[in-house]
């Protein structure tokens, strides 16, 4: 087939998107694509609005291309994607809307507060004590995110957040172990991966934990209770669907210290496709190789509605 790949982009995660990207097109050509990729950029839209491709693979980042700006344009160019649509990329990325659509899903999120730039008047009081996290609330890879001990430390992380995003979500800071899980399939029959657990080489699971080389272990499969393992993947696949989130998505978790049960963090849409991301780690455990993985999303891409 001939295969249109997208990667790069303006986010602040273009850096994971280009080797993502290099890692996608690699494997559709040993898996006898033709491929065209492209470095995109919302200046060069015709790019795109000329492709003569069988499907696209998105390999983008962060802003418009998790957040369903791109899968508009595809799907009004009626261009067949891997991924999301519109509405389960839009709402995933937007971290505040996706817990409120989850409140009632029986799954454990964590306690926040959302702060709008546009009220340069907001007051902050948390219904929590301190470390806070703070992040911005529609950016990935842990970009823009602080871990607040302090009053002048949560001061300055919001300013850092409000740097990447027009609102900031805090949260209450959980300490425990920081899992996975990938999810996977067509419509009626999605199904979650085995729960990987990461093991951050610095304090936190940050942004060169996640990329560089050697930067976090992954041990497949978590070393936690099996109850909770069953739990966590029913509530992945549950809010992969709630979202309205197609064919793959990745949803992170935290295992509390405490014993209490597990807590949903996000779900990423368009998740890591580097040669030290979590997904295809998952993805190997049940014997696909990073090129059968690429060409069984492709294949789960064609079968879209």
């Amino acid at each position: 087939m001939k295969v249109g790949v997208l990667y790069g982009g303006t986010s602040a995660e273009r850096e994971v998107s280009l080797s993502s990207g290099k890692g996608i097109m690699k494997a559709l050509k040993e898996n006898g694509h033709d491929v065209i990729g492209i470095d995109f950029h919302p200046e060069r839209l015709t790019e795109v609005m000329e492709l003569d491709v069988d499907i696209v693979f998105i390999g983008l980042h962060g802003r418009f291309g998790e957040d369903g700006r791109i899968q508009g344009l595809l799907d009004m160019l009626e261009i067949p994607y891997v991924g999301s649509g519109v509405l389960g990329s839009a709402v995933a990325m937007d971290k505040a809307k996706s817990k409120k659509v989850l409140k009632d899903s029986g799954i454990r999120l964590a306690k926040d507060l959302v702060l709008h730039k546009s009220n340069d008047n907001y007051s902050i009081d948390m219904p929590f004590g301190f470390p806070v996290v703070v992040k911005p609330n529609s950016e990935g890879s842990t970009i823009g995110l602080t871990i607040a001990q302090n009053q002048e430390e949560l001061n300055r992380g919001i300013e850092e957040a409000f740097r990447f995003d027009n609102t900031v979500i805090l949260e209450e800071f959980i300490s425990g172990t920081e899992v996975t899980v990938a999810v996977m399939g067509e419509e009626g029959n999605v199904k979650s991966l085995p729960v990987v657990e990461i093991v951050p080489k610095n304090a936190y699971y940050d942004y060169e934990s996640k990329y560089a080389e050697g930067g976090s272990e992954h041990i497949v499969p978590a070393r936690i209770s099996e109850s909770y393992t069953e739990m966590i993947q029913q509530q992945s696949v549950m809010a992969h669907e709630l979202l309205g989130c197609e064919t793959y998505s990745r949803v992170d978790y935290i295992v509390p210290n405490d014993g209490t049960e597990p807590v949903f963090l996000e779900v990423n849409t368009l998740p890591g496709m580097t040669p030290t991301s979590l997904y295809p780690d998952a993805a190997k455990e049940i014997g696909y190789s990073y090129e059968q993985m690429i060409e069984h999303l492709i294949q789960l891409g064609l079968k879209k509605k």
